[in-house]
């Protein structure tokens, strides 16, 4: 048997005499094993949820009996952003930027309902998801069990004696390494093996599985080679113990968590309130079709009657209000767009920032890897609530244009005894109303989301690798 083989075993057969290190073990794996079954079930649970909602939203609106078209613009519809089955392992953003949308004429809303805000406390803290429990308690648990692997040696005097007996430096370093790497993957196993039952469910995506699996071995083994460095560079075990606990809670805990707080102050939003006032100020400013002096619209009435060359809107072919409902739905809609791109814009400004501290915290980047390849992060959402704006917005535009083809002008302007009537259209309109259909990205958009915090990843451990074999060529030198 090799000196490598030799040396890992004995390490092995250290760790498996401590008692504590034992337990603890068995308690992550058992940890592991809670949050990938509580996360799927969640999951599962949430996404019948929503096609439930969904589906009784839509039999709601197809049920409409026979009315006018813009007071179906005003009735509205609900709308369910799905999950996919990747966010079972990191749910990402989800649980706090809400998951419903309600759809009506002249408004474009936000998301609502997130679990956060209809949960207990402890979702606030955070969701056991497998992405947690790798991210931020195994590495807790390595450096535990791996803090003294080579800073023991020393302080036990046996260095010196490995090295007489013909162990080269990068034989010890070697042994310690394949020891604390397969504790390493057994920890990680449990969330692999849920990672692969999730990529039997359909709709599973194999490349952002693969990109997220790299990633989270990546991140483990930077800490298997952080551990050994640091017991590589200090005297006693003890500093060790205190060097790696100090550097997983800034890298771990404190930076994840300080980051969106730096981004928020250095890019500030503006709140819902100040939108709602500036966008009414602003729509004010756009014009008023109800006034016949609005410079706007009186060019555009004009417009219309020059187009159809008549010169009263009783003599047009179509129903005025609902020609004048089209152009108003327009300018209010890029007006939305308009303030849903500056907030979006200054959300990304505020996750480039966070993206950035990723250089001095590896969970940072594993985090951004995770939610891209999972479609969970900010991204996400925006995709939703883009797709959600644009099926609004051919939403209410079908009702306008319905109201001006198939309800007259006259019966529109009627005030007699028979004219609310006359105004409706058949019920069967709305069931021809399109379903709102999410359409997801497809794997390799995921995964090439993912590739800047993979590639941050591993650079870090590249950094790591190149930083112990400097520290293992001066291994057991006086000092």
């Amino acid at each position: 048997m090799s000196a490598v083989a030799l040396i890992a075993r004995d390490e092995l057969r250290l760790m498996r005499r401590n008692r504590v290190a034992v337990i603890a073990f068995a308690l992550l794996v058992l940890l592991t094993l809670a949050a990938v079954v509580s996360s799927w079930s969640h999951q599962r649970a949430v996404a019948e949820l929503r096609a439930r909602h969904q589906h009784a939203a839509e039999q709601a609106f197809d049920a409409q009996p026979d009315r006018h078209p813009h007071r179906v613009v005003h009735y509205g519809n609900f709308i369910f952003r799905p999950l996919g089955p990747l966010a079972a392992f990191d749910s990402g953003v989800d649980a706090f930027t809400g998951n419903s949308m309600f759809l009506e004429g002249h408004r474009q809303n936000t998301a609502n309902f997130g679990d956060v805000r209809q949960s207990s406390l402890l979702v606030r803290f955070g969701q056991l998801t497998p992405a947690f429990v790798l991210q931020v308690v195994a590495p807790l648990l390595l450096i535990f069990l791996g803090f003294g692997a080579l800073a023991r040696e020393r302080e036990r005097g046996t260095l010196r004696l490995l090295m007489l007996q013909g162990v080269g430096r990068g034989q010890l370093v070697a042994g310690k390494l394949a020891a604390l790497g397969l504790v390493a993957l057994a920890a990680a196993a449990p969330a692999l093996l849920g990672l692969i039952g999730i990529a039997m469910q359909p709709g599973a995506l194999a490349l952002p599985m693969l990109v997220i699996a790299i990633g989270y071995v990546g991140y483990l083994a930077l800490w298997v080679l952080v551990i050994l460095l640091v017991s590589a560079l200090v005297r006693r075990s003890r500093d060790a113990l205190l060097a790696l606990v100090a550097i997983w809670a800034v890298t771990a805990i404190l930076l994840p968590r300080v980051a969106p707080d730096i981004a928020s102050a250095a890019v500030p939003l503006q709140n819902r309130l100040a939108t709602d006032v500036a966008i009414g100020r602003d729509l004010r400013q756009l014009g008023d079709s109800h006034n016949p002096d609005d410079p706007h619209f009186a060019a555009f009435k004009q417009s219309v009657l020059d187009r159809y060359g008549v010169t009263h809107v009783e003599d047009l072919p179509v129903n005025y209000k609902g020609v004048i409902a089209v152009e108003g739905e327009r300018l209010t809609s890029a007006l939305f767009d308009r303030y849903a791109a500056q907030s979006h814009a200054a959300q990304a400004r505020q996750n480039a920032i966070v993206d950035a501290a990723g250089l001095f915290s590896p969970a940072i980047a594993l985090r951004s890897l995770s939610m891209a390849a999972a479609g969970t992060d900010f991204a996400a959402h925006r995709r939703f609530l883009e797709q959600a704006e644009a099926y609004r917005y051919d939403l209410v535009q079908r009702l306008n244009r319905m109201q001006a083809q198939g309800v007259t002008y006259a019966d529109d302007t009627a005030t007699d005894a028979g004219a609310d009537r006359r105004k409706r259209v058949d019920a069967d309109n709305w069931q021809e109303m399109p379903d709102f259909t999410f359409v997801a990205p497809g794997g390799g958009v995921l995964a090439a989301a993912a590739l800047p915090g993979l590639a941050v990843v591993l650079l870090w451990l590249g950094v790591a690798a190149g930083l112990l074999a400097f520290a293992t060529r001066r291994l057991g030198a006086s000092r």
